[in-house]
């Protein structure tokens, strides 16, 4: 039999006979040619059904597949008459695997975001979303390829976390046998107690937010990689992320050009995306939005809107630091130079897309963490493990939290955060 071969692969197989399996796409036709996009998971291979090359039967067979049926087609590859450099397969066989039970529901005609969503399941089809996914994949690879060519050991949090770290407000609970458990929020406590073993840490996977959010920047589950460094403090933090985000980005404009492209974003945002990033301190971005019209009390923490603005000052991602401690968990150092201030950072998108990563220098002194958990009304008892870390070879620190939805949003240059996930969960949205 001829060997199955996908859409990257035509090149290799010119003039020779291959089969290849997938979905009809879309199908045009002209007298006595029929025009065959098949999907094959990688990419669109035109087939092209001569009606002087084939039986009566296959002729007819192609001319009747509806959109989504699944075929398996054999013919001869050949580049494509009118594009150089890409190639087409002249069909001598065709079987029909499956045709759909009913028209496909999703069809070429405009369709309203609630109906796209109702059918996630099939919208994920789509070249618009095949791009988004692709992206998003290589996004996720070039994130583990960096922490664990830069000997960061993988370490997996926990899910599940036995009590509410941060007020249960935006906690997902559950029934954990005769217990309460939460969704977590972040696998970053228990990153610090694996940086006391390892030095460098980081995991990567889902996280939990159970706030009453509608905005285009929210999930309520959503992906986040959390290294965590032992022996550095913030100016080396910020570094670390900085030099992490231009390489996630480099790493896209590399390796999916063509989907970006696709997508119609405008590259030049994203080759600007160079170190050093521009640094500013909370105040300065107060004194920004105060010069842009949009006064901001000093101590409030920064909206999307002014987020936006404040990016908006700049060609690249910027980072934001010293926020006043009281807007901070109970986690972070203060500032020796001003007490008022915390040891974090924020790094913002440029174009509006906003905070895409969190962090800071952790308190390694016990008494100012365990006054720090008591002035935030924490059961201390929940977090003796936690103070164990300081009371055992306490070690100066850093991490902070990359959300991977919002990033794919940004560097594909979306709309909607709800795109960027292959079956979103939102405020109002628990299904498909």
């Amino acid at each position: 039999m001829p060997k199955r071969i996908f859409f990257d692969q035509l090149r290799d197989h010119l003039d020779e006979q291959v089969t290849i399996k997938g979905w009809l796409y879309a199908k045009r036709s002209s007298g006595k040619l029929i025009f065959l996009q098949i999907r094959d998971g990688v990419g669109i291979v035109q087939c092209v059904v001569f009606k002087p090359e084939v039986t009566a039967e296959i002729f007819s067979l192609a001319d009747s597949c509806a959109q989504e049926s699944s075929l398996s087609v054999t013919g001869l590859v050949r580049e494509h008459q009118r594009h150089k450099g890409e190639y087409e397969i002249g069909v001598l066989d065709l079987t029909v695997l499956h045709r759909p039970v009913h028209d496909y529901p999703i069809s070429p005609k405009e369709h309203g975001v609630d109906f796209l969503m109702d059918n996630r399941h099939l919208w994920l089809r789509s070249l618009r979303q095949h791009a988004i996914l692709k992206i998003r994949a290589e996004i996720s690879k070039a994130i583990r390829d960096y922490f664990d060519n830069h000997g960061f050991t993988l370490i997996d949090a926990p899910i599940l976390t036995p009590n509410a770290c941060e007020g249960t407000s935006t906690l997902f609970e559950t029934d954990y046998h005769d217990k309460k458990a939460y969704l977590t929020q972040s696998g970053q406590l228990y990153m610090e107690a694996a940086a006391a073993a390892f030095g460098k840490v980081y995991c990567f996977g889902p996280t939990f937010r159970a706030e009453k959010s509608k905005t285009r920047r929210h999930l309520a589950e959503f992906w986040m990689v959390e290294p965590e460094v032992s022996f550095i403090d913030l100016e080396q933090d910020i570094d670390l992320a900085e030099d992490f985000i231009v390489a996630i980005v480099s790493r896209v404009l590399e390796k999916r050009k063509s989907e970006l492209e696709f997508l119609e974003r405008d590259l030049s945002y994203l080759e600007r995306v160079q170190k050093p990033f521009p640094r500013i301190r909370y105040g300065q971005a107060i004194q920004i939005l105060e010069q842009a019209g949009q006064p901001t009390e000093y101590g409030q923490d920064l909206g999307g809107d002014d987020e936006t603005i404040v990016s908006n000052h700049f060609d690249r991602p910027v980072v934001v630091t010293h926020y006043p401690i009281e807007q901070k968990a109970f986690y972070f150092k203060r500032d020796s130079a001003d007490e008022s201030l915390a040891l974090n950072m924020d790094i913002l998108a440029p174009e509006g897309y906003g905070e895409i990563v969190g962090g800071g220098q952790r308190e390694d002194d016990l008494a100012r963490l365990s006054r720090s958990i008591d002035q935030h009304h924490l059961p201390e008892d929940a977090f003796a493990w936690y103070l164990d870390l300081r009371r055992y070879g306490s070690f100066p620190h850093a991490g902070f939290g990359l959300g991977l939805e919002r990033t794919v949003c940004w560097i594909c240059g979306l709309k909607h955060v709800r795109e960027t996930s292959p079956f979103p969960r939102m405020l109002t949205r628990l299904t498909p």
